[in-house]
């Protein structure tokens, strides 16, 4: 038995919006054997686009009931039922969610009429449910109204019974089918095709636009994650709504799939993707003379105008490496800005300070102490090349930074791993600067010495 559901609702997203109407049709694929169909007070204002396109008015469901009224006589229609929509995994969201807000638990079996359309009717030029009973002479009326969209796609479900000479409706019933969870316009093959190795993945909206980017362990195991869950976030919403296409790249390692998935965040800027998109090394230490000649260290917001010798996402890691570098190199806590120059200097009663912030007349030999900070600062920042599994045993991955930047990544073939790192960037894609993959790969090194290479001097970008 089927359910064929259809709802009118005041927004796209499950959990901030709700339902203003519904119709349910039950039939055995044949004949209709029962009906519904009811207001919903959404408890809500309905968007004034969406009054527009339905017909339904605030002053429509002021009297109608709210959905905890109704709740118990739709899952009593629904239960153990196939549950049959047009875009199902809309009208699936909203239904479940609401009843769940009222201790009722959905889980039916679905069946998607865009999908299954594509599988029986193939070529039409489009799959819209309007658009479908045009092409296939299917009545409809009161459209964008849950009973008339109800009754077309209880109309078009029959005819999909009627000439699935292939038997889709039965292979997409079977348990562990996509066809249930999967984008409404998203082939499978897309899927079927992907292998389960370190990569990164590719969603594409029906423009061929990439919208959003991730990396993954196991790239067909993590595609279907995305979906198979029951969330009912609005990003998963969307993406089921407008993810039309899905394309990969295998990476050979799980390092290898997070630099490449940072590069092509900051390169694509995906609508979908949040994270890595405002990461920066925000703050930074400088250096400048004051007006008594004396060189002063300071932790600042990075700008333009302002050179900095070492950068950090955040402000107290500036200041912890300042504090460091004090106590190494004996320099004035208040001359660094660590201190309150109205009171006792920490750095004389420890005895790393040599007083000059009370005697400028050691300013060269202080600044002489500055200059060698500085050098140690920059100079610890690491040259390396680290190597990692490839997507074969021919090869090796690879990934290049300097002393100031994220310079390079790509594959090797294995027997080149011991040539000159001029060499080794020679046969690497060239990467714009990215604060992120540097910040990573060195935390990377730290722990995984044998992969790391030193980069020698004359290794210049």
């Amino acid at each position: 038995m089927y359910a064929i559901v259809d709802i009118e609702t005041t927004g796209g997203n499950a959990k901030t919006g709700s339902i203003t109407e519904i119709a349910i049709v039950i039939t055995d694929g044949k004949a209709i054997l029962d009906r519904y169909e009811t207001l919903v007070n959404p408890m809500q204002p309905i968007p004034l686009f969406i009054q527009n396109l339905t017909g339904i008015t605030d002053e429509m469901v002021e009297n109608a009931p709210v959905f905890s009224q109704v709740a118990e006589v739709i899952f009593e229609l629904l239960r153990d039922k196939i549950f049959v929509a047009h875009n199902v995994n809309f009208d699936y969201s909203f239904v479940a969610h609401q009843l769940s807000q009222h201790g009722f638990k959905l889980q039916l079996g679905k069946l998607c009429t865009v999908r299954l359309s594509r599988k029986i009717f193939t070529d039409l030029p489009s799959y819209s449910l309007g658009n479908l009973c045009r092409s296939l002479g299917i009545k409809i009326s009161n459209r964008h109204r849950a009973s008339g969209d109800a009754f077309a796609t209880a109309d078009l479900f029959r005819m999909c019974i009627e000439y699935d000479k292939e038997r889709h409706i039965e292979s997409m019933l079977k348990k562990g089918s996509r066809e249930s969870y999967l984008p409404m316009h998203l082939d499978t093959s897309d899927l079927d095709s992907m292998p389960n190795t370190p990569g990164v993945y590719y969603f594409h909206d029906i423009k061929g636009k990439i919208v959003y980017v991730g990396k993954a362990k196991r790239l067909k195991k993590r595609v279907i994650s995305h979906f198979s869950n029951n969330s009912v976030n609005k990003r998963k919403q969307d993406m089921l709504r407008i993810v039309t296409r899905i394309s990969y790249r295998e990476c050979g390692n799980e390092l290898m799939a997070s630099v490449y998935e940072s590069i092509e965040i900051k390169r694509i800027w995906p609508l979908f993707n949040r994270s890595q998109k405002k990461f920066e090394h925000r703050f930074g230490i400088c250096s400048y003379i004051d007006q008594r000649g004396v060189k002063r260290l300071t932790v600042l917001k990075k700008k333009k105008n302002i050179q900095l010798h070492i950068a950090f996402p955040m402000q107290i890691d500036g200041i912890r490496m300042l504090h460091q570098l004090a106590r190494e190199h004996g320099l004035c806590p208040k001359m660094c800005f660590l201190q309150d120059e109205k009171v006792d200097c920490t750095g004389v009663e420890e005895n790393f300070c040599m007083g000059i912030c009370s005697n400028e007349r050691h300013a060269l030999k202080y600044n002489q102490r500055v200059d060698k900070a500085i050098h140690k600062l920059i100079s610890e920042e690491p040259a390396l090349v680290v190597f990692g599994k490839g997507r074969s045993e021919e090869e090796l991955s690879c990934i290049m930074i300097d002393k100031h930047d994220f310079l390079a990544s790509g594959f090797i073939p294995v027997k080149t791993r011991k040539n000159s790192p001029e060499k080794i960037k020679a046969l690497l894609e060239q990467s714009a600067s990215n604060e992120f993959v540097k910040s990573m790969i060195i935390k990377h090194a730290a722990l995984n010495s044998d992969d790391v290479k030193m980069i020698s001097k004359s290794a210049k970008r």
